[in-house]
């Protein structure tokens, strides 16, 4: 694959991190280069996180693109490099999210347990809470070219892994404290009004859109022992729950006491012992050194003041004796006309409703064509039309070299990865006329064929496939995104009553039209009549430009159209209702 930053002449952010990465990993003394068969050549890692607490949102899955469309240029210019995402799945069940299907109150009763061992909802094919939610994550980003190396965070707590890093935390457990209360200092004063003023605020919506699937709990295990700090919290090995308190720890033997809400206590050997976790705080910086990771990004709610990124830079420097990565902050992702993304709640986006509306390269586009701290929506709403209108006038500008070189490098990034060219449609007709035609004949495939097949005589549609996957995405819109009363039900008779109370100037218009359609019948054609009934009739050419009183006279044309062949005064664009009403019916619904 080209290298992309030479393209563009490193017009796009995607390009400078890479710089960033490689250059940090150089000065880690890492010496990046191509992996040798012998893996004599260890890859640069970027990473990401996440929680399947819940349904992943859009909002978490820029956790997962910054990353990735990094280590994906990286690869691109020769480097080994690894994007591993972690999957937080032996995180504690922290509270029962709203709106989930197969999903009731009863669930509360597995609070405090880990997401693995809480059962996935009703008919789920998935052994737990966490697979469930996982592996929808999972195959939206095989579908988005996503090529990462998971590790389930359960695997790694439970198999024995982290022992030696555990061990080490609590033996550091002091120092680790107070590196930790010099934050809660901070936070404390930042609450009543002293310390330092920040100078950005930070936006509690965004900071509620984060938690719950995809974030982390701000845990730094303050006030989980009895009078001591302990940064390990055991689950409980009778009701498997973190609702514990350490009461003891030996250094020497790695004896660990503790007590649990349910009654049961007991002393275990901590070198042996693999039933509970490190607190979030501490759990992160570990894995930054363990894992070696040079970039990965965050959310606002892990980059406030005496959060679990500031705080763990200190702690992976002055603990775990290692770095802390490249980690630029990114912004919020909202929805066109839907409320802001929260996973606490129900009906939250994820990537898989997403795609069901719009192909992978245009959702890969969204991200990577904004810098990691810019807020962008993703539109389920009429925007997405837009939205696709955009994408497709910047296929047309890359066709003939006019486009800017980082509008090139973000459509490069997301059409295509690394590995090659994502799939993508032989014949992407506009979204907008595939949702009008899919609108009009209800998906029914011989009707949509024909009207395809009429867009463009000179041209036409043989087969759907060659409209084929846009068109789905678009039908499935239709189909799911546009209300019931916004559909398009074209009459079946004609409107007596409208007819005969058209004035002679509307029927003047009317004959025009219909006199016109056969050699008018196809997309550009009918454009060209419908637009250019009103000018002939105000006595004007066919091509002439718009006044603002022929615009006054073509909306009353266009809403007369309207009303006479679906009842009201606005629906799909009349060229492609035209067509797929098809002549013989416009002409009996028009009076002709």
């Amino acid at each position: 694959m080209p290298d992309v930053a030479q393209t563009t002449h490193e017009a796009d952010w995607v390009s400078r991190i890479a710089d960033e990465v490689i250059a940090e990993a150089e000065r880690r003394g890492l010496k990046p280069g191509k992996a040798e068969p012998d893996g004599g050549t260890r890859p640069l890692v970027c990473a990401s996180g996440l929680s399947p607490s819940g349904p992943i949102h859009l909002g978490n899955l820029r956790e997962v693109m910054t990353p990735h469309l990094v280590a994906d240029e990286i690869k691109r210019r020769g480097v080994a490099c690894e994007h591993i995402i972690s999957w937080d799945d032996y995180d504690r069940f922290r509270k029962v999210p709203a709106g989930v299907d197969g999903v009731d109150e009863s669930w509360a009763e597995y609070i405090g347990r880990p997401l693995t061992s809480v059962p996935a909802p009703h008919g789920s094919p998935y052994a737990s809470w966490g697979e469930h939610f996982k592996a929808a994550m999972e195959a939206s980003l095989l579908e988005l070219g996503v090529q990462f190396r998971g590790i389930s965070q359960t695997q790694m707590y439970t198999s024995g892994a982290y022992r030696e890093q555990i061990a080490f935390a609590m033996r550091e457990r002091q120092r680790i404290d107070a590196v930790l209360d010099r934050y809660r200092t901070l936070d404390k004063n930042a609450k009543g009004g002293k310390g330092k003023k920040q100078n950005k605020p930070v936006d509690e919506a965004e900071v509620e859109a984060a938690e719950g699937s995809g974030a982390a709990a701000e845990d730094d295990g303050s006030g989980a022992g009895a009078g001591t700090y302990y940064p390990y919290k055991p689950y409980c090995t009778v009701c498997n729950r973190d609702l514990t308190t350490v009461t003891a720890y030996d250094d020497e033997t790695t004896e660990l006491s503790y007590t649990c809400v349910c009654g049961h206590g007991e002393t275990v050997l901590l070198r042996e012992f693999d039933h509970g976790k490190l607190v979030w705080k501490v759990d992160w910086p570990m894995r930054w050194a363990y894992e070696g990771v040079i970039f990965e990004p965050s959310g606002v709610d892990h980059q406030s003041p005496g959060s679990s990124y500031v705080v763990g830079g200190q702690l992976v420097k002055e603990i775990f004796g290692g770095e802390q990565p490249l980690g630029p902050m990114y912004a919020f992702v909202g929805i066109s006309g839907m409320a802001k993304m929260s996973s606490s709640k129900g009906g939250v986006p994820t990537p898989a409703d997403a795609l069901q509306i719009m192909e992978a390269p245009l959702l890969r586009w969204l991200y990577a064509r904004r810098k990691p701290n810019q807020s962008f929506k993703i539109a389920f709403d009429q925007e997405i039309q837009r939205t696709y209108d955009e994408w497709d006038a910047l296929g047309r500008k890359i066709a003939d070299g006019s486009a800017q070189p980082a509008d090139l490098a973000a459509h490069t990034r997301a059409s295509t990865t690394a590995l090659g060219p994502l799939p993508a449609t032989p014949r992407p007709l506009p979204y907008r006329t595939l949702a009008s035609v899919t609108d009009i004949t209800g998906g029914q495939e011989e009707q949509t064929l024909r009207i395809l097949s009429e867009l463009d005589p000179a041209h036409p549609v043989h087969s759907l496939d060659e409209v084929r996957p846009r068109l789905d995405r678009a039908q499935r819109w239709v189909n799911t995104q546009v209300p019931a009363d916004q559909r398009t039900q074209v009459r079946e008779e004609p409107d007596a009553e409208l007819l005969a109370s058209l004035d002679e100037e509307q029927r003047a218009s009317l004959r025009l039209l219909l006199d016109g359609l056969d050699e008018h019948w196809s997309l550009e054609g009918l454009t060209q009549l419908v637009y250019g009934v009103p000018k002939v009739r105000a006595g004007l050419d066919p091509d002439a430009k718009p006044t603002p009183e022929l615009k006054v006279a073509q909306r009353g044309f266009f809403a007369l159209l309207y009303r006479l062949l679906v009842g009201r005064e606005t629906g799909p664009r009349l060229p492609t209702l035209l067509l797929a009403v098809g002549a013989g019916r416009v002409r009996k619904l028009l009076g002709g």
